[in-house]
């Protein structure tokens, strides 16, 4: 049967590490986006206790059940398939302390995460010559996005431990920002209560809220005593065409939606002490090639433009009665999991891929991890206050977008949709967020000190799409090699750039391609 083991060291004791895992909103950060993989149960992690999956295979979905076993306290859990797509699959989830116990006995500062897979593919020797090679390269992309998440996730809880955990609100919790929020927060410890816009719902569950802007309708009660609402809710601007009642929904959705919770919470006896509304880069219209931060003013006319401001003015109930209130103005979000990249990625897999509209203008992405950072950031610091541009901060122009996209899909980028043709196709949608150009900047998120954890467009892409095996450690390499190894991995999804090097550092993504498929070819004749 073939294994894997992947090990990465982690600034955090095993302890922590062991108990990030064992919480609610761990697994939901561990499914890398470019799957489709849906959560349906997950009862724990100790001996007995189940998870229940489904599992998007091409057109059809398989159910995955793993039963949980070989459970040790702060140090261990395993899960192995009783039903899935696998013939079989046991994954053991090692935390091993690293360096010495302190005075007092407890444990190192760092530790080992270790990950050792067996598994089998089905169909026997026919299955591993025929999908063998493919399934170990994806078990490897999977593993060292769960690493790097594992890590970064840990290091931004650490940040703040001593400022307590939180309960905070969110709407919207069901798309793709608000889903991956609730879990960053709920593994972290804080809780989480939904505000669901469905009687049933909320009446089904002891954490989520009601409320319906439509209705007017609100569980202020429920409210009293959250420590942070962060309200994401609003309708979905992607469509082929807007018609006036797409429109309309667009801009009660947030102004509307936004107003009422605002008035809301300056009702309370027992106020929140952050709200953090969403907001976006229509603020600032369509400026070319303009350098844009939050001090820049609105765009002049244009409807995303007018709704953006209202949208911002309806949080002022909360702002003028104490309540710190911050506008966080989302870029481009990248996330093969929802929104632009989600549209883009069929056209560029199947290579038809290309420029829309004028090359030159700008389009000012964010990877998600950075929003969640971003978001997290704004409730945790004081210093936060006002809009805040969520931006990466290097906007690329729409040629170096496809480009850099293609070059990680590596497929070509040749195909050029005129402007003319996208603003005849969809009118208003096209002229208001498909053809505008915003080089927005993130300067007080900069200026406050966060620390962007992909800075560089490919970076973004390469995690976002499992296109970057840093940082994995293979079973071959002991664990000084996998200190270096991610060491430099974490210096090269910073900088963009893909480190050099042997066993013991981070290969080229084009030399590690090579050689796995060398090792496919060796594993195929040798079986």
């Amino acid at each position: 049967m073939p294994t894997l083991d992947f090990k990465s060291r982690v600034e955090a004791p095993a302890r922590d590490v062991f108990d990030w895992h064992a919480r609610p909103g761990a697994f939901e950060r561990l499914v890398p986006p470019w799957m489709d993989v849906r959560l349906q149960r997950r009862d724990g992690i100790r001996n007995g206790q189940k998870a229940v999956m489904s599992v998007g295979l091409g057109p059809v979905r398989k159910r995955w059940v793993a039963r949980h076993e070989g459970y040790e306290d702060g140090r261990q859990f395993r899960d192995v398939q009783e039903e899935g797509p696998f013939e079989a699959w046991a994954h053991t989830h090692r935390f091993e302390p690293l360096g010495a116990e302190g005075e007092n006995g407890e444990a190192g500062a760092a530790s080992v995460l270790h990950d050792h897979i067996a598994y089998e593919v089905p169909l026997g020797g026919l299955g591993r010559i025929v999908a063998g090679g493919t399934v170990r390269s994806q078990i490897e992309h999977q593993f060292a996005y769960r690493h790097r998440i594992t890590r970064q996730d840990l290091a931004l809880h650490q940040r703040y431990a001593e400022s307590g955990r939180l309960t905070v609100a969110i709407s919207g919790a069901s798309g793709l920002v608000g889903r991956s929020l609730q879990a960053l927060l709920t593994s972290g410890g804080h809780a989480v209560r939904p505000m669901v816009r469905h009687r049933d719902q909320a009446r089904a569950s002891d954490a989520a809220m009601y409320w319906n802007h439509r209705e007017g309708a609100i569980d202020a009660e429920a409210l009293e005593g959250v420590d942070a609402v962060v309200h994401l809710a609003g309708e979905n601007i992607f469509a082929p065409r807007w018609s006036a009642s797409k429109k309309e929904r667009i801009y009660a959705s947030r102004a509307q939606g936004t107003r009422l919770i605002a008035d809301t919470l300056a009702s309370l006896d027992d106020p929140p002490e952050v709200f953090v509304s969403a907001s976006a880069i229509g603020y600032y219209g369509d400026r070319g090639a303009e350098k844009l931060t939050e001090e820049s003013a609105p765009g002049d006319g244009g409807f995303l433009t007018a709704v953006c401001r209202e949208w911002e003015t309806a949080t002022r109930p909360a702002a003028q009665a104490g309540i710190r209130t911050v506008n966080a103005r989302f870029g481009i979000v990248l996330s093969p999991a929802g929104g632009a990249l989600q549209l883009m990625r069929p056209a560029f897999l199947s290579g038809l891929g290309g420029t829309v509209g004028d090359k030159e203008q700008y389009l000012p992405w964010v990877a998600l991890d950075d929003v969640l950072g971003a978001l997290h950031r704004a409730l945790m610091r004081s210093s936060l206050e006002g809009p805040i541009n969520v931006t990466g901060p290097a906007p690329a122009t729409m040629q170096d977008f496809t480009d850099t996209l293609a070059r990680v899909m590596r497929r070509p980028s040749v195909f050029h949709v005129p402007k003319r043709v996208v603003s005849t196709a969809m009118g208003d949608a096209a002229d208001e967020f498909l053809l505008t150009s915003a080089r927005v900047l993130p300067r007080r998120l900069s200026d406050d000190g966060y620390d962007f954890l992909y800075p560089t467009l490919e970076g973004a892409l390469r995690h976002q799409l499992g296109r970057t095996m840093a940082p994995l450690v293979g079973e071959a390499r002991g664990l000084a090699d996998a200190t270096s190894a991610d060491q430099a991995g974490a210096r090269a999804e910073r900088e963009g750039v893909h480190a050099h090097g042997g066993d013991g550092a981070l290969r080229t993504h084009q030399h590690a391609d090579k050689r796995r498929g060398a090792r496919r070819g060796i594993r195929l004749f040798s079986k």
